[in-house]
């Protein structure tokens, strides 16, 4: 049975003690530091700046660009020394704050401004915030609101009005004046070529299921720079192939019959290439259900407000509005193991022949990527057994917005075991058999950033190990098949090219391993030939560990291009396991990205973080993160330029390290793509796994091992000691599936 819980307290099992209960209740008492603002919070921020005269602020709603609106409010996390004082030496919480943005149209020169508010609950401070550049934040980065949508369609729909008999004779669908045959657009960023433009271009496409992958062959560019959207014109506009400076000139063009003319035939609703509806021959019988996630005696995990624990595991987690989850405070039995794992940025940057594919740079926290995780379907998104969540996002809105179910806590099998062993005594039967289900805890998340939906997880294992992965699917952005688009992809139907394009995902992991005085090696291995010691006229060529100290930042930046390490080491130099080996952590891959852009292009000044799939920088305040919700629509002059924080390459030797890991894939879309893609074949992620710093895997501490011994007597008498219930208990929930999908303000 799911629960519908915005604070949940399931079950706390045995095997979820911390080791040490004062440690425990400062972690627990302490995750509140890290919890999302609440929709009261939310709520207190707004009014009181509503209150304040000098920012003379209007509704978001209404219509007029031409003033000053909230744009964002959500939590503005405190520095790390001040929240370690709290979760280490149990001293006073740091105070809540909030981070805001507000957009000033309504003024000489516009701009973006953020500030930070506090105290919260009960704000009555306002001060601005400033990156590390000391940058100011251009209005023409500034990501897209509704109210500016809502102008764009009107002037597509007096563009496309012009264009209205080329449309129906082409596609048989109409954007303005329809009823049944619609079009809809997708439009495209960043939103020009150089910093201070705005002018998007956008594509038509067929509006039904499925619409991503139905263009009609119609794009055109709109220039939206002007806050008067009376002053908005058309650039350029493209159909089948042809360019055009003007609507008029193609409309004159085409009744002249001097532009080639598409046609794609009359559009058959029973075709249902772009619908999830099944069709084709299976096998499977579908009176059944398949495999299912159960609980048989209840969760073994606890969730308290923003603070969970797990088989030893503690930590707390938010979603941020713009890039979406975060854990804070990782602890394995009481232990910190990171401060900080956090999604930061994830990019999709496309290659066509169409305008509009070709200028294709998805840059996704500037859209929110964090607000766009809707509800979570029990039993397809989540198991049915699973702890649901609702998040709060306040983004370009006049009040909260609560998502529901929007995020899920699960433990799940894996059905590999952890491990286990047959002991063969060569003699038609066995020593003993002994195994271990290997189990983890899941915290997911997910983010439908228009065609493509992304699923974040982060894994809890039982031996001391991290997961990150993220998952691609959804639809696959695609363009109008054109005479060279094999030179960018795949025809995926008879009009339809599914676009070449690569994805990357940033993270930032600060360890504290042990500690916050961390320092970074990697190790690799060299062929040595030696004497045989045991046969001295012959040599042996075997492996020898090699290690490299990496004490500069530069030096622990890793580009795409060269060889990555297989072993990258964080280690606590002053601390040691029983068997004197420095307590560390590793990373390891899974991943097969490559760089986007050539290093120093245009657009890749916002990305520089994607030249690297690791970086390992000294921790400082001012470099919180590698992105901003500003650099979708000005890659060109960032206000957070990540290669900053490697420039001034300091010291990370035994010093507070963060390690930014790039992950990510080459997506060639193929017919298989249709409808959607799947999720198979295109999960990234990393680990972190423990490397000495443990005694031995701790893992042993679990009672779900099984050990099986025969008996000295006789092999059909057996000797099975196991620590969990013999009997696994009942079966999952006979509830019948329910579904919202809505999400209000509250």
């Amino acid at each position: 049975m799911w629960q519908h819980l915005v604070v949940s307290m399931a079950l706390l099992s045995a095997t979820t003690a911390i080791c040490h209960p004062a440690e425990r209740e400062r972690a627990r008492q302490g995750a509140s530091i890290f919890a999302d603002l609440s929709a009261q919070e939310l709520k207190e921020v707004k009014n009181f700046l509503f209150s304040r005269p000098d920012l003379r602020l209007s509704s978001v709603r209404e219509e007029n660009l031409k003033k000053n609106s909230i744009f964002l409010i959500e939590l503005h996390v405190p520095k790390k020394s001040e929240a370690l004082r709290a979760l280490d030496k149990g001293h006073e919480k740091p105070v809540r704050q909030a981070r805001v943005v507000i957009q000033f149209g309504d003024q000489p020169h516009p701009n973006i401004t953020e500030y930070i508010v506090s105290p919260l609950p009960n704000p009555t401070c306002l001060k601005p915030r400033t990156f590390k550049s000391k940058q100011s934040i251009k209005f023409e980065s500034r990501p897209i609101s509704l109210v500016e949508y809502k102008h764009l369609t009107k002037t597509l729909k007096e563009v496309t009005e012009k264009a209205y008999r080329i449309l129906m004779e082409s596609s048989g669908f109409s954007f303005h004046n329809c009823t049944d045959r619609c079009l809809t657009f997708s439009d495209i960023a960043p939103r020009g070529v150089e910093s201070g433009e705005r002018r998007t271009w956008i594509m038509l496409q067929k509006f039904v299921e499925g619409y991503f992958i139905h263009p009609v062959g119609f794009e055109v560019m709109i220039n939206h720079k002007s806050l008067d959207p009376s002053e908005w014109f058309v650039e350029k506009v493209w159909y089948n192939e042809q360019y055009f400076d003007s609507v008029e000139e193609l409309v004159e063009k085409y009744e002249r019959g001097e532009v080639r003319k598409v046609k794609l035939g009359e559009h058959n609703d029973e075709d249902l290439f772009s619908t999830y509806i099944p069709r084709g021959e299976r096998n499977t019988p579908n009176n059944i259900h398949g495999p299912k996630t159960v609980l048989p005696q209840g969760p073994r995990y606890r969730v308290d407000n923003n603070f969970v624990e797990y088989a030893g595991w503690s930590f707390a987690f938010r979603v941020r509005s713009s890039a979406g989850l975060q854990l804070f405070d990782i602890r394995f039995n009481g232990e910190r193991i990171a401060y900080e794992i956090s999604l930061q940025e994830a990019l999709a940057f496309y290659a066509g022949s169409s305008p509009a594919v070709m200028q294709t740079k998805y840059i996704d926290a500037g859209w929110g990527m964090g607000t766009v995780g809707y509800e979570l379907a029990p039993g397809i998104d989540c198991p049915e057994v699973s702890t649901f969540i609702d998040l709060y996002h306040f983004y370009d809105t006049n009040h909260p917005v609560r998502y529901k179910n929007a995020l899920c806590i699960f433990e799940m099998t894996t059905n590999t075991p952890l491990r286990r062993h047959y002991n063969n005594n060569f003699r038609g039967g066995y020593n003993f058999y002994a195994g271990l289900e290997n189990t983890a805890l899941v915290i997911r998340t997910t983010s439908t950033v228009y065609n493509y939906d992304y699923i974040w997880d982060f894994y809890f294992y039982q031996n001391g190990v991290v997961e990150s992965r993220v998952s691609a699917t959804g639809y696959i952005h695609s363009q109008f098949f054109t005479s060279d688009g094999v030179n960018y992809g795949n025809k995926v139907y008879s009009y339809v090219l599914g676009n070449l394009h690569t994805h990357l995902v940033n993270y930032k992991v600060d360890l504290d391993v042990a500690g916050r005085q961390n320092s970074f090696e990697s190790l690799s291995l060299k062929y040595e030939n030696i004497t045989n010691p045991w046969s001295p006229s012959h040599f042996i060529v075997q492996s020898k560990l090699h290690r490299t100290q990496h004490e500069k930042e530069r030096h622990a930046a890793f580009p795409f291009g060269k060889t990555l390490p297989r072993y990258l080491h964080f280690y606590n130099p002053n601390q040691k396991n029983r068997w004197g080996h420095y307590k560390g952590y590793r990373i390891q891959f899974n991943s097969h990205a490559y760089s986007v852009l050539p290093k120093g292009w245009k657009e890749e000044k916002g990305v520089t973080w994607s030249r690297y799939p690791l970086a390992v920088t000294r921790y400082r305040d001012s470099e919180m993160t590698s992105s901003t919700i500003y650099c979708q629509n000005d890659p060109w002059e960032p206000v957070v330029h990540f290669e900053d924080y490697i420039r001034n390459n300091e010291n990370i030797v035994n010093e507070d390290l963060v390690a930014w890991v790039t992950v990510g894939f080459l997506h060639i879309p193929h017919s298989e793509d249709i409808p959607n893609t799947a999720t198979p074949g295109n999960a990234v992620g990393f680990f972190l796994r423990p490397f000495n710093f443990f005694d031995e895997d701790p893992s042993v501490a679990s009672k779900s091992t099984v050990i099986v011994r025969p008996h000295k007597d006789s092999f059909t008498k057996l000797n099975t000691q196991r620590w969990t219930p013999e009997v696994v208990g009942h079966c999952v929930s006979d509830k019948p599936f329910y579904y919202n999908g809505t999400y209000y303000e509250v």
